[in-house]
């Protein structure tokens, strides 16, 4: 049957409500790179104060262009039928070609420069190429055109950092995903090729889908907390302040979970019939806050295990104080887009709680920091819950 539909023009086909195998074994590489990205921000914690900004700076930079190929890839699976073999094929070369990335990741300011920026452009480049050739005689190859044009522009810069190395790397490959997410933003303008969405070109995307992938790859983030703690706790073994700090992060995992699924806003998630979720201009870029924030608590309960004795550093207050902070005002930005039914406080409310609270932390032992920063998610999530008094769950309203 692949073989059948493989002929057929992609520009006819059209995505499953729910997501393939193969957009989960997509996401198995993410697991590994998450897992670099939460070692930089370990190592982070670690290095001289006056190069913490510049290694952070690095950081986010690597999370948010790791970020960008994925959202685009499960935009390209939502919008196309990913049971295609021709389609299987691009997702099986984004995969592979993420994997040299992850592995990249530790040198790609060091050695491996070029072999991260030169992996990271035949990814965003080649995406838009493939469709390309594959909607000839379509309307939506127009939007490929565009998307293509504008990672094009910023290929250069990616190849430049690579070449030249130090603060110039830094300045290069900065302004290349400045390009890429103002593109992104504004629907890939083009003088002459317009500016049209995605959706007006004859092409239709699952929401429903996308939705899905959203959320299985929050719960692929969601995983990183409990293997943070756990890998901590299990080489050492089990010691009193490692107990309680593993229990911290255990509330904190179900607390996510359960603000995020569980956190609807007045009004329906879906349109009528069922036809499924409503995507929110910001969407991605509020997922990008929300798994940020993941890995940042993550991190910071993991070093807390590994390190509890007194005092805590500032640093890493703002980790573990700072990452539940992000997650909130992701997952408020999520809220269905409406006039009459405005974003709920409850969340604003509890970041607002958490950044207060964060600056007396200094004074506490590692382990309470842990233990307070775990029971205020849980009583945000409480207050969540009553403030809503929903009953089952739902997909988030993207």
């Amino acid at each position: 049957m692949l073989t059948r539909t493989g002929f057929r023009g992609l520009g006819d086909s059209r995505s499953p409500s729910s997501a393939t195998v193969l957009e989960l074994l997509f996401d198995i590489v993410y697991v590994f790179a998450l897992a670099r990205l939460a070692g930089r921000v370990a190592d982070d914690l670690t290095i001289v104060r006056h190069t913490l900004l510049s290694e952070a700076g690095q950081t986010v930079l690597f999370f948010t262009a790791m970020w960008m190929i994925w959202s685009l890839n499960a935009l390209l699976a939502s919008t196309y039928d990913p049971r295609r073999a021709d389609l299987q094929v691009a997702l099986l070369a984004t995969m592979f070609g993420t994997l040299v990335l992850a592995v990249s990741l530790p040198q790609a300011f060091g050695q491996r420069g070029v072999v991260f920026a030169c992996t990271y452009v035949l990814i965003q480049v080649g995406r838009p190429l493939f469709l390309m050739f594959a909607l000839r005689g379509h309307p939506g190859q127009s939007f490929a055109a565009r998307v293509l044009i504008w990672h094009l522009a910023s290929a250069v810069l990616w190849i430049s950092g690579g070449i030249s190395g130090g603060l110039g790397r830094g300045i290069f490959w900065s302004l290349a995903l400045a390009i890429e997410l103002i593109g992104a933003a504004t629907t890939w303008p083009v003088p002459r090729l317009g500016r049209r969405k995605l959706t007006s070109v004859g092409v239709t995307v699952s929401q429903v889908h996308l939705a899905e992938r959203y959320n299985q790859f929050f719960m692929i983030a969601l995983a990183e907390v409990l293997l943070e703690a756990g890998a901590a706790v299990s080489f050492p073994g089990f010691s009193t302040e490692g107990t309680i700090t593993l229990v911290a992060a255990f509330a904190a995992t179900v607390s996510f979970w359960r603000i995020y699924f569980y956190h609807v806003g007045a009004g329906q998630a879906s349109h009528p019939g069922g036809e499924g979720i409503r995507l929110s201009r910001w969407a991605s870029y509020s997922l990008l806050f929300i798994v940020g924030g993941i890995i940042c608590t993550a991190v910071g309960f993991g070093q807390i295990i590994e390190d509890p004795h007194p005092p805590i550093d500032w640093a890493l207050v703002a980790i573990i104080f700072g990452g539940p902070v992000l997650f909130l005002l992701g997952r408020s930005f999520l809220e269905q887009e409406s006039q009459t039914a405005p974003r709920c406080r409850a969340l604003y409310a509890g970041a607002l709680v958490l950044v207060v609270t964060a600056p007396l932390m200094v004074r506490l032992p590692p382990v309470a920091v842990a233990a307070a920063a775990g029971l205020i998610l849980v009583g945000i999530a409480v207050v969540d819950q009553r403030a809503h008094q929903r009953g089952a769950e739902t997909n988030p309203t993207l």
